[in-house]
């Protein structure tokens, strides 16, 4: 079974931007786009008359936004199958129930003015939050969206040594041609502690451990080692400054619906400079000291 990309669309800028990255995206890795546009208008039709304009008029603008959304993303990527739906949910959990059989969800960072355009929108937050699948958030600077560094973050931790992410960002690395900057932020404080394994004498270890795991099968993508001394949050921000994507990871929560979004999750989608991929894992339950 083929599993599309799929992408949220609202009609907002940061909603077309994140539409045409999709494309791109799915064009990359030779997957189908699927487009969705989920909104509430049907809850309200017991509340509206049949003859009235405003319940035709929100059916048909949903069902316009998405077929101009197929057009214009078909235009951009010939050759790339485009499918499109019109779905009556809440748009967090329309595009949950779309991840469960995708590659990946795409949705752009929503806000209004200088700083909510930093901040990442109520929609995507849920949606990383809950997500089984890969949730792309695109958002930062056009030349971080549109490639031009050639260079695929990766946040290394002590909690996902075994992670989901580091082989979905290899595989980002080679469908992109880029190198694979894999990043370990440490503190003096715990070397002197004895926490080997995140001082800096620890750190070259550990990216090996990690690496190695996901290297056989993708020895064509350069890989460049960083440990940096300072906190993860400020270290993966400023690695993504110069990234075409930063990919971080989540664990699931134990016994709970949804994932452990740590500080780190939060700081990157909602700062980043680039577009970010949070990747969930389902192999271990969350422990204390983890940076995911």
């Amino acid at each position: 079974m083929v599993h599309p990309v799929v992408v949220g669309v609202d009609g907002s800028d940061p909603g077309w931007r994140a539409a045409d990255w999709a494309a791109d995206e799915a064009a990359r890795h030779g997957l189908p786009l699927r487009v969705v546009h989920a909104s509430w208008w049907e809850r309200y039709d017991t509340f509206i008359p049949s003859t009235s304009v405003d319940r035709a008029e929100a059916r048909i603008a949903a069902a316009d936004l998405v077929a101009s959304a197929e057009q214009r993303l078909s235009l951009r990527q010939p050759g790339l199958t485009v499918t499109g739906a019109v779905v009556a949910m809440d748009p967090v959990k329309a595009l949950v129930e779309e991840g469960r059989s995708a590659h990946a969800v795409v949705v752009g960072s929503r806000g209004l003015g200088t700083l909510a355009e930093m901040l990442l929108g109520s929609v995507g937050l849920g949606l990383a939050g809950q997500a089984t699948c890969p949730v792309l958030v695109v958002r930062g600077r056009e030349e971080n969206e549109t490639g031009r560094f050639r260079r695929v973050v990766l946040g290394v931790s002590r909690g996902n040594v075994d992670s989901h992410a580091i082989g979905f960002a290899f595989r980002e690395a080679a469908a992109r041609g880029a190198e694979l900057v894999a990043v370990h932020a440490w503190r003096r404080s715990e070397e002197r502690s004895g926490a080997a394994a995140t001082g800096e004498s620890g750190a070259e270890t550990l990216l090996d451990s990690a690496l190695s795991r996901a290297a056989p099968g993708h020895e064509q993508v350069p890989v460049v080692r960083e440990s940096v001394e300072g906190s993860p949050r400020h270290v993966l921000l400023k690695a993504a400054e110069s990234a075409d994507l930063l990919v971080v990871g989540a664990r699931r929560r134990r016994g709970l619906f949804g994932l452990e979004l740590g500080l780190v999750n939060h700081a990157v989608l909602h700062h980043a400079m680039c577009p970010v991929a949070l990747v969930p894992r389902n192999d271990e339950p969350p422990h204390a000291g983890s940076t995911e």
